[in-house]
């Protein structure tokens, strides 16, 4: 009985092993698929650093803050008005048509 128990617990253990790392790559996946999109962000809700005087996420001082980035699906930044590099000012994005 205890033999069959230990090889249980190990199947257990190896499925959910198995399942943390294809969350894990499921993520990588979905994270590839995205692209830093400058501009974009409204303040406060930047995903890093913003330039001076900001550290990281959460730290953009005003709305469409122009060195503050945001993630966006790829192919998108363009399309919505922001710019795939940091730019000067905090002019509201005007998207593409």
């Amino acid at each position: 009985m205890k033999n069959s128990s230990k090889l249980l617990s190990a199947a257990i253990l190896a499925t959910a092993f198995t399942g943390a790392l294809a969350t894990v790559d499921a993520a990588a996946e979905e994270k590839a698929k995205m692209e830093k999109c400058f501009g974009v962000a409204k303040a406060g809700q930047n995903d890093c650093a913003a330039g001076p005087g900001t550290s990281c996420a959460g730290t953009s001082t005003v709305n469409y803050q122009g060195n503050a980035w945001k993630l966006v699906p790829a192919g998108t930044c363009v399309k919505m008005g922001g710019s795939m590099t940091a730019r000067e000012g905090h002019k509201a994005p005007v998207p593409k048509s």
